[in-house]
Order: C-alpha cells, then sequence, then structure tokens
C-alpha cells in the first residue's frame, strides 16, 4: 500500500509528529511505500534546522530528517504556513530579502499542490493533528 502523510501539529506541542513518525517507520518496516510526508500549519515547525530542545528530549527535526535520508522520503513543508511561521530555504530567504534560511536537511518548501498530487497518488493519507 501507499501512503501519504499530513501532519498539521507543531513538534513540541502535540504527538501528531511522533505518531506520525511511528506510523511511517512501522508502514516502511512492513514493506508499505511512504509517498510523501506533507506538513502543514504548525507542522511546519517540524522542519526547521535552529530548534534546540534539551538533551534528554525528543530529538523530533533530527528523527525525521534521517528516517527521510534512509528512506529516501519526500519530506515537504507548505510554503504558505511556513513562510507565516519564519521558515524559509535559502531560495525563498533571497527571494524575500531575508539573511537566512533555516530550514532542515532533507527537508524542502513546496505548495499544496504537492499536498495534492500526494492524495491522489497515494492508496491513503493519514493525517496527524487537526
Amino acid at each position: 500500500m501507499k501512503f501519504g502523510i499530513v501532519v498539521s501539529e507543531g513538534p513540541y506541542q502535540h504527538q501528531a509528529s511522533d505518531s506520525a513518525y511511528n506510523f511511517v517507520k512501522a508502514a516502511l518496516a512492513k514493506g508499505h511505500q511512504v509517498s510523501r510526508v506533507f506538513f502543514y500549519h504548525d507542522g511546519v515547525n517540524v522542519g526547521t534546522r535552529l530548534s534546540i530542545p534539551p538533551q534528554d528530549d525528543r530529538q523530533i527535526q533530527e528523527q525525521w530528517t534521517a528516517l527521510g535520508k534512509e528512506h529516501d522520503l519526500d519530506l515537504v513543508i507548505c510554503i504558505a504556513a511556513a513562510q507565516r511561521r519564519g521558515l524559509l530555504d535559502k531560495n525563498e530567504a533571497d527571494r524575500q530579502g531575508k539573511d537566512a534560511d533555516n530550514i532542515a536537511e532533507g527537508f524542502r518548501i513546496s505548495g499544496l499542490g504537492q499536498l495534492i498530487e500526494m492524495g491522489i497518488q497515494a492508496d491513503r493519507t493519514v493525517t496527524f493533528g487537526d
């Protein structure tokens, strides 16, 4: 089965990112495919490289980055939600005249078209968060 995943809650305010991460790991371990993980609303905060959780806390961004690298996952951050929350990749920072970018390795910014495409291509779309 081919899954599309939506994460729409922030990484430390809600369990959605943790649940999505564990679901994706389990699905891949069972031989399923994950076509894309789309981070939306506050879920985009998973993809910032500037978060520094305490050492004894969950390292959510690092976990997603490692999982994405290991399984060649498409980790997409919604551009509109990201801009509202101050998350920018290099191209968007340059385009907006900002002097820094903060998207973590393995994540990319794109639009809602990627969410629609994921929904069309996946057998099931599973949403974590509101």
